[in-house]
């Protein structure tokens, strides 16, 4: 028996976005099948409508020897990532995994001290004193921020005049007494803007990527991701789990399945994990997600969440707090949802023996991969732009360079390129326009 829920309305729970998500977010926590409806619009009927569909739950649905061939080929998916940005969370103290981190954030308070020090305009005003902001500060965590995302210290630099690194900040500030207005405008200038990382980072997590990935500013060429290459016999063991995956998405929703069917019948199949519309694996070991929205996944067809691995830990449950419900997903159970248009997030995760971990998967076809050319086609890029690299004549090289430049895959250096691995036929089908000014110079001068 399924239970049917259809909701009457739906909450507006931006604000929530980036937090933790707990018990006061849900009234009612889903442990059975389960078919859960949006609300309706513009008086047309939800229920059974798959467009409207919040989430189907069923438990059960994966075989022991499916569920443990998936544990064993995508775990070591999950590696130490700071690319998660709002689902990770309230940044926290240390940017490292669980304090472990080698980077340290700038706190408000080093951040309202460095703007205080570098204020040329009267440092009377309001009465405000490095003694006043250490005041007001005291006794908060060292970062009392809710941002996802900040800066970070560069480490290196500070320990080359404060080897002992913990409470340099301090001892630096302490360091500026009796020093001149302009000798102290100057070396918190320099603080600032020389041992302060330019990169933003956001809070490091467990979470990685399996399957193949698409093109990229940097990495400009589809491909497969860097543990499905270097590991891809264990990536293969995944598969029976991901195949049962696709025919539960089919049998409970057909239309949304056939829509992402569609879709990836355009992708080339070596980018396709086979007998499946799936294309990528986002792996998360022992990770509690904030409250987010995932993006990139196919808009036409649904997201998933399922958990694999033993089950020794407690919570950890799927909130929807729009509406008001979460789901308790344990290994074996399969969740179709809405991802990408509901807000959600996890409870606490309470692991229950020192070596537990929960590994949860989300399976879905990336929208940009629609967007790449054969898998020949992207190889070939991914050459070019190695042997650019290489290439210590190029006119573009230098030190560090990666092999892109801007405008690359509109010169004729790349077409030239191009023709003499795959031939004219393939730079025509890519590239038509190159082929055109090619023939109208060629009857020109001909």
């Amino acid at each position: 028996m399924v239970k049917i829920i259809v909701a009457d309305s739906k909450l507006q729970c931006e604000h929530l976005l980036g937090q933790y998500l707990d018990e006061s977010h849900y009234d009612t926590l889903i442990e059975e099948d389960t078919d859960c409806y949006m609300e309706s619009l513009f008086g047309t009927e939800s229920r059974g409508n798959e467009d409207r569909i919040a989430f189907k739950f069923r438990k059960n649905w994966f075989s022991k020897e499916e569920q443990d061939q998936a544990y064993v080929g995508l775990r070591e998916a999950a590696t130490e990532s700071q690319n998660r940005g709002q689902a990770a969370g309230p940044r926290g103290e240390m940017l490292g995994v669980e304090g472990r981190g080698g980077r340290d954030w700038v706190t408000d308070y080093e951040l309202e001290v460095l703007d205080f020090l570098m204020d040329t305009s009267g440092k009377l005003i309001d009465d405000v004193t490095i003694a006043s902001i250490r005041a007001k500060y005291a006794g908060a965590p060292r970062s009392s921020s809710d941002e996802t995302r900040g800066s970070v210290w560069l480490r290196s630099k500070v320990c080359e005049q404060y080897p002992e690194y913990f409470g340099w900040f301090d001892k630096w500030v302490d360091s500026l007494d009796g020093k001149s207005e302009e000798e102290i405008v100057n070396a918190a200038k320099t603080v600032a803007t020389k041992w302060v990382s330019s990169t933003n980072y956001a809070k490091s997590v467990f979470s990685g990527v399996a399957g193949w990935y698409d093109r990229y500013p940097r990495i400009p060429f589809g491909r497969a991701t860097t543990y499905t290459r270097d590991n891809f016999d264990k990536f293969k063991l995944s598969f029976p789990f991901l195949q049962s995956l696709d025919r539960g998405f089919k049998e409970l929703l057909p239309a949304r399945w056939s829509n992402q069917k569609k879709a990836a019948g355009k992708i080339d199949p070596k980018f396709v994990v086979p007998d499946t519309v799936f294309t990528t694996i986002t792996v998360n070991k022992s990770f509690r997600t904030a409250a987010h929205r995932d993006a990139g996944d196919f808009a036409d067809g649904l997201s998933n969440l399922l958990v694999v691995g033993s089950g020794d830990y407690t919570g950890g449950y799927l909130v929807f707090p729009e509406y008001r419900i979460a789901v308790n997903v344990r290994p074996g159970d399969l969740l179709l949802v809405s991802n990408h248009e509901i807000i959600h997030g996890n409870t606490e995760i309470k692991l229950t023996r020192p070596d537990a971990e929960r590994i949860s998967l989300v399976c879905y076809l990336r929208e940009n991969m629609l967007d790449l050319g054969s898998f020949d086609y992207e190889t070939t890029r991914e050459q070019y732009v190695i042997d650019r690299r290489m290439n210590k004549e190029h006119k573009h090289h230098r030190p560090l360079w990666n092999g892109v430049s801007p405008g690359m895959w509109d010169e004729q250096e790349w077409y030239d390129y191009l023709e003499t691995k795959l031939g004219r036929d393939t730079v025509a089908k890519y590239h038509p326009k190159a082929c055109a000014e090619s023939s109208s110079l060629e009857d020109l001068f001909g």
